[in-house]
C-alpha cells in the first residue's frame, strides 16, 4: 500500500471486521492513547464495525486537553509582563484558563500570536531585541524535539530574549498511571507519532510488567481495525506483547537525533496534568545548561494553583472513566463555540469529536 486511499478501502475493512467477529470472543476493553485516533475511530464510525465484545475507551493522548490549567494561567500571565509577545499553536488560544484565556487577552490588547513553527518565535526574538518573547511549549515526545532544536538555535544565535514555557509531556508514566489507578484496560492503541520519535521500547514494560497488549497504530481505518486485530488475536492467545502496525513510519528505535535533542535540552520533572493531577516524571524541563531561556526561571511568577471548572468532568474523560455523553454541560452549557473545558476546544479532544461526529 502506497497512497492514502488503499488505507481507506471499504472491503479491506469490512474483511477486518468480518475476522475480528470469527476471532474474538473474550471481553476487552482497549484504550486509543492518542486523540488523533480517536478523532479518526468516530470520522469513520469504527465503533459499528467492532464485535460487542470489544470496547474503545479514548485516553490522556491530546496535548491541548491535558495541559493544566495552572499552565494556562501562568502562560495569561506572561502575557502581561510589559514589553512581551506569546507565541503558542492555534488550539491554545482558546482553551480557558480559571478566569481568562489567550484569546481574551488578545481581545483586550495583549500581543499574542499564533505561530505555524516555534522556529517563527526564535526569529520573533531576533527581530524583536528589546522585547522578551515567550513560546508556549505543548505536547508530547512528538513536538518536544522541534523545542528543544529551537533553544539550541537560539543559543547558537546568542538570542537572549527568547524564553519557553514548557508544559511538555511524555506519554508512558501517564499510561502506567492510569493502570495503577485501577481503569480497567486489557491492551493499548498506541499513538503513531509519538512512536516514530521514541521507537516501542518505551511500552515494553506496559506488556513484561502490567501484562498489557500494545499495539503501534497508524491514522487510518485500515490502520486502526488492523491494529485492533491485532491486540485482539493476543488477548485470544493469551499473550499480551508490544507489536507495530504502522510499519511505514515507526521503528523498534525511533528517530536518534530527535532523542538526542530531547536528552540534551530537556530533563524528566514531575508534572501536573489536567483533571490526573501530578504524575511522577511526566514532563520535561530545561536542562541547567538551557537555564537562560527558561521562562521560569528568567521570568519567575507566583500563580496560584486553581480548581478545575464546576460540572466539567473532563479529568474523567481523560483518564477513560467516562465520556461526554456523561458530561451534564455536554453540547448544552459546553459547545466548541463557547467551550468549559480543553476536551471540547482541541480538534483531537474527545469532546469535541463526541461533538463534531454524534448522531
Amino acid at each position: 500500500m502506497k497512497y492514502i486511499d488503499e488505507y481507506r478501502k471499504k472491503d479491506l475493512i469490512l474483511a477486518v471486521s468480518e475476522e475480528l467477529k470469527k476471532i474474538s470472543e473474550k471481553e476487552i476493553t482497549l484504550m486509543e492513547v492518542c486523540g488523533g485516533h480517536t478523532m479518526a475511530i468516530h470520522r469513520f464510525g469504527l465503533h459499528a464495525l467492532l464485535p460487542a465484545n470489544i470496547r474503545l475507551l479514548s485516553g490522556p493522548g491530546c496535548p491541548v486537553c491535558v495541559s493544566s490549567q495552572h499552565f494556562l494561567d501562568t502562560a495569561i500571565a506572561y502575557s502581561r509582563v510589559p514589553g512581551a509577545i506569546v507565541t503558542t499553536y492555534g488550539d491554545l488560544i482558546r482553551v480557558p484558563g480559571s478566569v481568562s484565556s489567550l484569546e481574551k487577552e488578545k481581545a483586550n490588547g495583549a500581543d499574542i500570536r499564533i505561530i505555524y513553527s516555534v522556529l517563527d518565535a526564535v526569529e520573533l526574538a531576533k527581530n524583536n531585541p528589546e522585547r522578551p518573547v515567550f513560546f508556549l511549549g505543548i505536547g508530547f515526545e512528538t513536538t518536544a524535539p522541534a523545542t528543544a532544536a529551537a533553544i539550541v538555535e537560539a543559543q547558537k544565535a546568542c538570542i537572549r530574549n527568547f524564553f519557553v514555557l514548557s508544559a511538555h509531556k511524555v506519554m508512558p508514566p501517564v499510561m502506567k498511571a492510569l493502570v495503577d489507578e485501577g481503569v480497567k484496560i486489557d491492551g493499548f492503541i498506541a499513538p503513531g507519532h509519538v512512536s516514530a520519535i521514541t521507537g516501542t521500547e518505551i511500552y515494553n514494560g506496559l506488556s513484561s510488567v502490567y501484562g498489557l497488549g500494545v499495539v503501534v497504530a497508524g491514522f487510518e481505518p485500515v490502520d486502526l481495525m488492523q491494529a485492533i486485530l491485532m491486540l485482539a488475536r493476543q488477548m485470544e492467545s493469551g499473550e499480551p506483547k508490544v507489536e507495530i502496525q504502522y510499519k511505514r513510519i515507526v521503528h523498534t528505535q525511533g528517530n536518534k537525533i530527535a532523542l538526542e535533542l530531547l536528552s540534551r535540552v530537556f530533563e524528566p520533572k514531575d508534572d501536573r496534568w489536567r483533571g490526573l493531577g501530578v504524575i511522577p516524571a511526566s514532563g520535561l524541563k530545561i536542562r541547567e545548561e538551557f537555564a537562560g531561556f527558561d521562562a521560569e526561571k528568567q521570568y519567575p511568577l507566583s500563580v496560584p494553583i486553581p480548581t478545575d471548572p464546576k460540572g466539567c468532568i473532563c479529568g474523567s474523560i481523560l483518564r477513560g472513566l467516562k465520556t461526554p455523553n456523561d458530561c451534564g454541560l455536554f453540547a448544552t452549557r459546553c459547545t466548541p463555540a463557547d467551550p468549559v473545558g480543553a476536551c471540547m476546544v482541541s480538534g483531537e479532544g474527545t469532546c469535541a469529536t463526541y461533538y463534531k461526529y454524534r448522531q
